[in-house]
């Protein structure tokens, strides 16, 4: 099964500015050769060599399964689309996703959930699990370091055609799950857009 809307119109999950930097991790994360934007975008399906070293990512687990975009702390997360919320929970790992929201979705007749990671505590609080929220509904934040698993700041944005049993997701995944990975959690550009080609 793959995703594939004809009809929908789906709002920004954060509202990018006209320039913002593309990040090519490949070779690994290097402050250096950022321009300094604090707005950018990280791709999916990217094999970042030497950016996964904790513990929590045994098995040469490097092949990024989202999308992140990077923006200041407390930037809002708006919901794409109606939907639930369906599971929430805090991963306080050094590397983990922090505090992760997951959204369960049916649009043109096709079921699918939306992890949303790396965001601010505010983000979970008062939250049920089944809520409803509409398009453009501000539905989290993005968290500071000490809040999101030690990360810059950002949102970890993926898809998956499985409803997950926890509020988690694989967000990088190692070459010998790579091609069932790419079945299982699609291009979030189908949601985003062409946030970068």
């Amino acid at each position: 099964m793959t995703l594939e809307f004809k009809k929908t119109n789906f709002h920004p999950v954060i509202q990018l500015p006209e320039n913002y930097e593309i990040y090519d991790f490949s070779a690994g994360y290097d402050a250096e050769r950022r321009r300094g934007s604090q707005f950018g975008v990280g791709k999916y399906n990217e094999k970042r060599l030497g950016m996964y070293e904790h513990e929590l990512f045994s098995g040469n687990r490097n092949i990024h399964m989202g999308i992140d975009i990077a923006a200041p702390v407390g930037t809002e997360i708006y919901a794409f689309a109606a939907g639930r919320v369906y599971l929430f929970d805090y991963h306080p790992a050094q590397g983990d996703y922090g505090y992760t929201l997951v959204t369960e979705h049916e649009i043109e007749s096709q079921r699918f959930y939306a992890l949303f990671g790396h965001l601010s505590k505010q983000s979970i609080e008062q939250k049920v699990r089944g809520q409803g929220f509409d398009r453009g509904d501000v539905i989290a934040w993005v968290g500071n370091e000490s809040e999101n698993g030690g990360w810059n700041p950002h949102l970890h944005f993926q898809l998956s055609l499985i409803a997950p049993e926890t509020a988690d997701l694989p967000g990088v995944v190692n070459e010998q799950n790579r091609a069932r990975a790419l079945e299982i959690y699609p291009d979030p550009r189908i949601i985003l857009g062409p946030v970068y080609t």
